[in-house]
């Protein structure tokens, strides 16, 4: 086992790897920028390192000086998280080559999967079924408008190389695709170092379910079940549930199925995941693997009891998994709330500054993981995610209870949160009825927002500000007062006030 681990992360992901360590005996050894030079994960680990200025490129995003201080602190292993270097295989080979242990897949399935129009390719071989579109990266505009007239629009032309919701749009009609193209181009060049594109098929209203897996680096391969993560806002996940009760056994031995498939296809070890869209006949595709950790774990860990941290550090120690598939079983129910610095009011744009306070939720099935506390600052130069919220119980119902309740408890003076909007979501009647779709947010919330006739202009920004900060716990309240099943949209109306 590993003596010591470099943790080349910040923030809750940094946090929950540090106590990982701990439960384990290992040293934890923690990086950090300028910015983050009083955060949590400084004060609780075991040693503490400063490795450059605020910007990420100077310190999180700057290869040498993180291997250079693995090689100089002797720690035998880095742990990336999830984000910064975790799905970078330039980097996953430099640490490869220098005798250090990556805790994470190898280099090699890395680069596989990285590039989405390979990785298309690789499951098409293996019998994963992937949604219709180019398996090669789209040269000029007259080759992706007589592709997509052969399969019909709407399409998606999505960046290669990319991920989070970046570098993808959708695209109706041969007249918009010259100019989606070279902007989609732009954006993938400048968030991916890499301009290529792809076409897919337009899904219409479907679901986002992935798999969680877990392999070990002597064949042995496990599925940790699914996850539902269809409720997102500009293509990024801010709720996540496990398991998905849209998927029935018949379709979850389908897709379960499917992922280990897709992790053996590219000789994968460690936790990965494979993320799927389903569509209303609950036919699934192929969409991407995540070669890494996800944000959303904790759901997993709380439905099966499987840590899967611990996992992945026992995994790259040279471990057999310890159980089999008939071993894992699932019990309850779970969701997480991602809560963010964010201002729904004004496109979700991120919001900074000093928490002046900070009270956390506990409870009977109620799990906070975060990286900040009071008087930590919250800063531009990173994901503005503060934590997340994670709560279990027996059924899907009594969670939402949970949640609720939870989320009211929760509170945090200082930047401006989404915790009211995450109150909005858990009320509505199509969410407790699991009605929805990856396009329930925009649906039903921000195309309300968009038809306002009134766009906030840049004067306007500090007084809201100003009033979100005030009737922020107010609007919380309110919001629980009103009973569930909701349907309104108490979080927008803040603009006609």
């Amino acid at each position: 086992m590993f003596k010591k681990i470099l943790i080349a992360n910040r923030g809750e992901i940094a946090v929950r790897i540090i106590r990982a360590c701990k439960d384990m005996g290992i040293i934890s050894a923690a990086v950090y920028s300028e910015a983050d030079k009083h955060s949590l994960h400084t004060i609780l680990a075991d040693e503490v390192y400063s490795i450059g200025e605020s910007q990420a490129s100077s310190s999180y995003l700057n290869k040498e000086k993180i291997i250079n201080l693995a090689k100089e602190i002797k720690a035998r292993a880095i742990h990336p998280g999830y984000g910064f270097f975790s799905e970078n295989s330039y980097f996953i080979k430099a640490v490869e080559d220098e005798g250090i242990v990556f805790i994470g897949p190898s280099s090699k399935s890395v680069a596989l999967m990285g590039k989405k129009t390979d990785a298309r390719r690789l499951m098409m071989k293996n019998k994963v079924p992937v949604v219709p579109g180019t398996t090669e990266p789209v040269n000029n505009t007259d080759e992706g408008i007589h592709f997509s007239k052969q399969i019909g629009f709407p399409v998606l032309l999505k960046a290669s190389a990319g991920g989070g919701g970046k570098g993808m749009r959708k695209i109706t009609s041969a007249k918009e695709f010259g100019s989606a193209f070279e902007a989609t181009k732009r954006e993938a060049l400048k968030a991916f170092g890499n301009d290529e594109v792809y076409i897919e098929k337009y899904i219409e209203s479907p679901r986002h379910i992935e798999v969680q897996v877990l392999a070990d680096k002597y064949g042995n391969y496990v599925h940790v079940y699914e996850r539902e993560c269809s409720i997102q806002r500009r293509h990024q996940k801010i709720i996540e549930e496990a398991p998905s009760v849209f998927v029935d056994d018949k379709t979850r031995k389908k897709i379960t199925t499917a992922a280990i498939s897709a992790a053996k296809a590219c000789g994968y070890y460690n936790a990965g995941t494979i993320e799927f869209l389903m569509d209303k006949n609950k036919n699934f595709y192929f969409l991407e693997m995540n070669t890494r950790l996800q944000v959303e774990h904790p759901v997993t860990e709380l439905i099966t009891g499987i840590d899967l941290v611990k996992e992945q550090i026992l995994i790259a120690a040279g471990n057999k998994l310890s159980f089999s598939q008939k071993d894992i079983k699932v019990r309850g129910h779970a969701i997480e709330s991602r809560i963010y610095a964010e201002d729904p009011l004004n496109d979700f744009l991120p919001s900074t500054g000093e928490i002046i306070e900070y009270i956390k939720p506990a409870g009977p099935g109620v799990r906070i993981d975060d990286g900040f506390m009071t008087g930590s600052k919250i800063s531009l130069y990173y994901d503005p995610l503060i934590s997340k919220l994670i709560c279990y119980s027996s059924d899907r119902n009594s969670v939402i209870e949970r949640m609720l309740r939870a989320l009211a408890e929760y509170h945090i003076a200082g930047p401006v949160t989404n915790i009211p909007f995450l109150l909005e979501i858990f009320k509505h009647k199509d969410f407790i009825k699991n009605n929805f779709d990856i396009n329930f947010v925009e649906r039903k919330f921000l195309n309300k927002k968009s038809q306002n006739p009134e766009r906030i202009s840049t004067e306007k920004i500090p007084a809201i500000f100003s009033a979100i900060l005030k009737k922020q716990s107010t609007l919380s309240e309110k919001i629980l007062s009103d009973g569930n099943n909701s349907d309104s949209n108490k979080w927008m109306d803040l603009l006609n006030e």
